[in-house]
């Protein structure tokens, strides 16, 4: 059959169903999983709740089981616990049925290899869609054998190691789950914190009939930042539709950046861990490398995206590693990310302090940011170029993308690895210039 091949992106494997990804396609992709990885061992399938997740991951194990290798069906998890699957059973590797935040007509795969090193498309990926579109796959000697495992309980007790519940006061937290996959899991870990709870969206539902899965858009939290600031809560915390990012909201309604968030996070990972590296992505702020020098950390600054940084991280045993967009990935849980650790450490990092979470993020506001703004433009790797000759005077590195530094602002300017897009990161250091500065270069983008 013929299969797309845009499906394969940088970091996963996503499209739109059933055109795209369907169970043909799935079917496919697991026989050349299974023969990528090392010859021994079993491998973890899970899938989230979009409509057709099922049929995709029944699929994909027909397809894993075919070239003689063993299934340990995780059911409904969180990408993170998939990824946790690797790692704490010694498997050969784990896929997630998930699309991610992306809209409910999408679905795809997140592949990862032994003690949850992740897959991409410069990590094996490439040779997996290289073997799918050539329909080139080994010889089986026999067919796998498929296993119900229920990994709810060990993943819950990892979740909680890394923080200490019986000293946090009775936090009330607004949660939102956006019907997906923490709706189910976080009821789990709330029944051994001491916790009071208001729920949002923890119905599991693939159409995401409140709002897109997505948190890093401020429109996809306006409920949550409405019930903290109408209910008098301490915080909110909203998760992405599969469960491996965590945005948060102040007891002020106000959301936390990805840096400010990062920056907290890094604070607490310095202080018990003196002297540790800590990873940064290129478009997060200028307050990630001043944290990280001023706890006496050795950072290092790298490309967006998991694919890039989680390899870096295991290298250079970094004890956490951040990104923008909200993936937060630790040293002990398999250099991977988690968006329920995240959760479980901001609000540790709040008892152990004392301090409130604006409290915690206020020495990390110092600048103001655009967030990242996407702009459709007809040649982004052209557009890119003309950006770069007209800050030619700016400091400027192409580690991802552009950057350009003139002082006191700076941007970072990334052409889409999937689509015609080219997206801003803009911060300043003087209030009001961060608009002038960001219309500025939009005016140059649009040009």
């Amino acid at each position: 059959m013929n299969v797309d091949p845009s499906i394969f992106k940088a970091y996963d494997i996503r499209g739109t169903f059933p055109d795209q990804m369907n169970a043909s396609t799935a079917e496919l992709i697991g026989r050349a999983f299974a023969d990528f990885l090392p010859d021994k061992g079993g491998v973890a399938v899970g899938r989230d709740m979009r409509l057709d997740s099922d049929e995709l991951a029944k699929a994909f194990i027909k397809g894993v089981t075919q070239q003689g290798r063993d299934v340990f069906d995780i059911g409904l998890v969180s990408t993170d616990m998939a990824a946790f699957a690797s790692g704490f059973y010694n498997l050969a590797g784990a896929a997630m049925i998930t699309a991610s935040h992306n809209p409910g007509k999408y679905n795809g795969i997140k592949l990862c290899g032994t003690q949850a090193q992740p897959i991409a498309i410069e990590s094996g990926e490439q040779k997996i869609r290289d073997n799918v579109l050539k329909g080139k796959f080994k010889t089986a000697r026999g067919t796998g054998t498929v296993t119900q495992n229920s990994i709810d309980v060990d993943w819950v007790r990892h979740a909680l190691s890394f923080v200490n519940p019986l000293s946090w006061p009775h936090y009330k937290v607004g949660v939102d789950a956006a019907n997906g996959m923490v709706g189910k899991i976080f009821p789990l870990v709330q029944e051994q914190v001491p916790l009071v709870v208001t729920p949002l969206y923890f119905e599991l539902d693939g159409n995401f009939p409140n709002h897109q899965p997505n948190p890093a858009i401020t429109a996809n939290i306006a409920d949550l930042m409405s019930t903290v600031n109408s209910r008098h809560l301490d915080l909110g915390i909203a998760f992405d539709g599969d469960g491996d990012r965590a945005f948060f909201v102040d007891e002020a309604g106000t959301p936390l950046s990805g840096s400010e968030t990062g920056a907290i996070l890094t604070q607490r990972m310095l202080e018990l861990n003196p002297g540790s590296t800590v990873l940064y992505d290129a478009r997060m702020s200028k307050v990630m490398p001043e944290t990280i020098e001023k706890f006496g950390g050795e950072g290092i600054r790298t490309k967006v995206g998991g694919g890039y940084i989680r390899p870096i991280a295991r290298d250079k045993n970094a004890v956490i590693a951040c990104e923008g967009a909200g993936h937060y990935y630790y040293r002990d849980n398999y250099y991977s990310d988690s968006g329920l650790i995240t959760a479980l450490l901001i609000m540790d990092i709040m008892a152990t302090s004392g301090k409130s979470l604006s409290q915690l993020a206020a020495p990390f506001r110092k600048y103001e940011s655009s967030g990242e703004i996407s702009v459709q433009v007809p040649d982004p790797d052209a557009t890119l170029e003309r950006v770069a000759e007209a800050y030619k005077d700016g400091k400027q590195d192409r580690l991802d993308g552009l950057t350009v530094d003139m002082g006191d602002w700076w941007f970072n300017l990334r052409t889409s690895h999937t689509e015609p897009f080219i997206r801003l990161n803009l911060e300043a250091t003087e209030h009001g210039q961060m608009g002038i500065k960001r219309d500025e270069v939009l005016r140059l983008i649009k040009s």
